[in-house]
């Protein structure tokens, strides 16, 4: 899965910039990072100094071991590309992009379409739904334009918001996810195409406000949380299996999800506005437990492939987001150190278990003691594991087979490890020393490595 956060502040006009902001997000654990480039009407290409930012942002990232993924959307509902014409810029300009920028091989097209506030008419005269089919023909036009540069590059739809109103002449005209999901369904099937029109789905589960738990469903509404994952993949099964397009087994990618924490009276000069009155912050400590909660959510979700947490750095201003782990000045809240682990523990497979899940663990590096070693009383054997791993060394004798010592732990995935049977009698003959592993808290297949045949005087 990917790990990571989506967060502009990387983006740089300047390599050394971009490298310093990036190695911020790194060291709070985050090994991906989701930027945005804004296409206005009437650009067939970025300009050169949008193109000189991207370069930074990916020089960073790929210095730094992070994976970008590149969002490209219309800044505003003034900006919607509705027309045949409209859509061929849009989709020039993601062709510069990816040619510009091979490395990157995840693109998001669009930014919650099922909203006003970036796609507009949401609703036809006569109260069916505009802006769904119009999305899918931008997204399919975007589709067969980057897979002609790159037929790798993974190219990801939706990016929804998680509610919207369904109804026309509200003042704020919005659909649903579930809405608007089927509606594009409806636009696919009816437009007799054979090829899909995106790899995945990008997705945005905030909670109904930062003070709800991610674990809240919505079980009598057409809003999707992160604990409303059945419901997606159902609403998805419904839009598209049977057609050229996946939809159940869709790969899913929470590319935007944040919790927001209050500001202490110590940074306030950091910030500028007012909150407001609707966002209902929570404390460090609540936003470092919701993120480990929604990392344990989308953890153990089979379709998720990776959540994105929006932002890892504050927007100084208030009305924006302050969902970080660092505050706007830079330094770091108390719940980046939460969210460090939390990070680590998913990456390791631990942070939660789940149903019907078996990871099996690679040893890597191992090194028994040489026949020297052994007598000169080092008994250690060192080696790493690729997950988690609760680890047994155990001494065996080669003649009886018996075990002569045991000793057991437990490790974190990717940091040197040593299992020593110092100070344990082996007594004579000649002995194995056997490292077997196995997934602490989702267990697959254990694997052993052995010594060969070691004497013992």
């Amino acid at each position: 899965m990917a790990f990571g956060v989506a967060e502009d502040v990387v983006r740089a006009p300047d390599l050394v910039s971009a490298k310093a902001r990036m190695t911020l997000v790194r060291l709070a654990g985050f090994t991906s990072v989701r930027v945005t480039s804004q296409w206005l009407p009437g650009q067939t290409a970025p300009p050169e100094a949008e193109l000189q930012i991207l370069r930074n942002v990916v020089a960073a990232a790929q210095l730094s071991g992070v994976r970008i993924y590149l969002s490209v959307y219309p800044p505003g509902s003034r900006s919607t590309p509705l027309t045949a014409e409209a859509r061929e810029e849009f989709a020039a300009y993601v062709t510069v992009l990816a040619q510009q920028l091979p490395s990157v091989d995840d693109v998001i097209v669009g930014n919650e379409p099922n909203l006003n506030r970036f796609w507009l008419p949401q609703f036809n005269p006569d109260g069916s739904d505009a802006a769904a089919p119009a999305y899918l023909a931008l997204l399919a036009r975007s589709y067969d334009a980057i897979k002609a540069v790159d037929p790798s590059t993974r190219v990801w739809g939706g990016a929804l918001a998680p509610r919207g109103v369904d109804r026309p002449n509200t003042g704020r005209d919005t659909h649903s996810p579930v809405a608007f999901l089927r509606d594009m369904g409806a636009a696919f099937r009816a437009s007799g195409r054979t090829t899909p029109v995106m790899d995945g789905l990008a997705f945005h589960p905030y909670a109904d406000s930062s003070g709800q738990s991610p674990d809240t469903p919505h079980p009598r509404s057409t809003t999707i949380g992160l604990a409303d994952y059945d419901r997606l993949v159902a609403t998805l099964a419904e839009a598209f299996d049977g057609s050229a397009q996946p939809g159940s087994t869709l790969p899913i990618l929470y590319d935007e999800f944040g919790v927001e924490s209050r500001i202490p009276a110590g940074k306030a000069q950091a910030y500028s506005g007012k909150e407001p009155a609707t966002t209902r912050p929570v404390d460090e400590i609540t936003q470092g437990q919701y993120y480990g909660r929604a990392l344990q959510l989308a953890f153990c979700q089979p379709n998720v492939t990776g959540i994105l947490l929006f932002h890892s750095q504050d927007e100084p201003a208030l009305a924006s987001w302050q969902s970080g782990v660092y505050y706007a000045d830079g330094t770091p809240k108390s719940s980046l150190y939460a969210v460090r682990d939390a990070l680590a523990r998913a990456r390791g497979g631990s942070i939660a278990r789940c149903e019907g899940l078996a990871l099996d663990v690679a040893a890597t590096k191992v090194r028994f003691p040489t026949q020297g070693e052994l007598l000169r009383g080092l008994r250690d054997v060192r080696f790493t594991c690729s997950l988690d791993c609760a680890w047994e060394l155990r001494a065996i004798g080669v003649s009886t087979s018996g075990t002569a010592a045991r000793v057991t732990g437990y490790g974190r995935a990717g940091v040197p490890l040593v299992a020593s049977l110092k100070g344990r009698r082996l007594g004579p003959g000649q002995v194995r020393l056997v490292l077997t592993l196995r997934h602490p808290v989702n267990p697959g297949v254990p694997v052993s490595r052995e010594s060969r045949a070691l004497s013992i005087r």
